[in-house]
């Protein structure tokens, strides 16, 4: 299980290079940790309500015109990352742990570790068009439908899709190159970037491996998370010039949740990258998997649903299904 053999079967020959890729890779999981299937029910649980959760505002902002503003378009895309990054990891998560299948193939592998990063990384720039949406909403009120447009807000959204899809393709296609004639385990549980380049490094040059390990998160998460601050100490700063109470308690009430949702997304990873030789495997494990289930379940409750303008349009939706389902009984009683 931990060494590999090289086999003709599975390799490329490029005149003097030679790539070796396994036929499978083992994910390790947690070690050492009992009853931990408990654990991954509870992450089953977790990701049905982010499932449900998220389904419903797609279908909400869907049905209501009165929600087809710039802003709901960020919402809405924030809630289709969120099915689709759990989705990425969770229902596979499962199969491994609490079936017990925790061999993977190799373009299986890639493809884990190519989903699970692009919806991560679009999950941490749609956050980025929502502090900006409120800080134009806040700081300049009276621009705010100039330039928080239709159009700027889905060339603000189709960039953030194609720079996601750049970025994570230069570092799967990175891994591509590497060969891994050593161990075959990663310790992670899932096909994580970082462990699994450092499985090659006896056999390949894995540096342009390791610099977009530090540089994707810069540019990920880092930068992200010092734009997010910086508007909303901006924010904060016109929050003391508005002088109508009601106003600026709405105002607050608004940017708490989207701070909360901030601080539970960023700070776990950034902690964990940042302390990555320090925090052990387990602990890393337990953190990186809490944080790519808990935000997309705590996104509709955070930010969505306390904003009253879509729960009205809840309210609306609902009472219109209910009204339906009450209808044909009704009308079979009076006949």
């Amino acid at each position: 299980m931990s060494y590999l053999t090289s086999n003709p079967n599975q390799t490329e020959n490029s005149s003097t290079i030679i790539v070796i890729r396994p036929p499978y890779f083992y994910i390790s999981g947690f070690t050492g940790i009992p009853h931990m299937e408990y654990y991954y029910v509870f992450l089953c649980f977790v990701y049905l309500i982010s499932l449900v959760g998220n389904t419903f505002i797609m279908i909400v902002i869907y049905v209501d015109q009165n929600l087809h503003s710039p802003k709901y378009i960020a919402v809405f895309s924030l809630a289709f990352t969120d099915v689709c990054e759990s989705t990425a990891q969770v229902p596979k998560l499962l199969d491994m742990f609490l079936f017990g299948r925790q061999f993977i193939s190799y373009n299986q592998c890639l493809a884990n570790l190519f989903f699970v990063f692009f919806f991560l990384t679009m999950q941490s720039f749609n956050l980025i068009i929502l502090s900006y949406d409120r800080l134009v909403a806040i700081c300049c009120p009276l621009r705010y439908h100039m330039l928080v447009t239709h159009r700027s807000m889905f060339q603000l959204t189709g960039a953030a899709w194609f720079g996601s899809l750049l970025t994570v393709l230069i570092a799967v296609g990175l891994i591509t190159r590497l060969s891994f004639c050593r161990s075959v385990v990663i310790n992670s549980y899932f096909c994580d970037h970082g462990p699994l380049f450092r499985l090659a490094a006896p056999c390949s040059d894995v540096l342009p491996n390791i610099i977009i390990s530090y540089l994707n998160p810069c540019l990920v998460f880092y930068i992200p998370m010092v734009f997010i601050i910086g508007s909303y100490i901006c924010i904060s700063h016109a929050l003391f010039t508005i002088t109508l109470p009601q106003d600026r308690h709405r105002a607050i009430k608004t940017c708490a949740s989207h701070l909360i949702l901030v601080a539970v997304f960023y700070l776990p990873i950034i902690i964990t990258f940042l302390l990555q030789s320090l925090i052990p495997t387990n602990l890393r494990i337990i953190n990186l998997s809490l944080t790519s289930v808990l935000p997309p379940m705590l996104n509709p409750i955070i930010y969505v649903l306390k904003t009253e303008e879509f729960k009205e349009s809840a309210k609306k939706l609902i009472s219109r299904i209910l009204q339906r389902a009450v209808a044909p009984g009704q009308s079979t009683l009076n006949s």
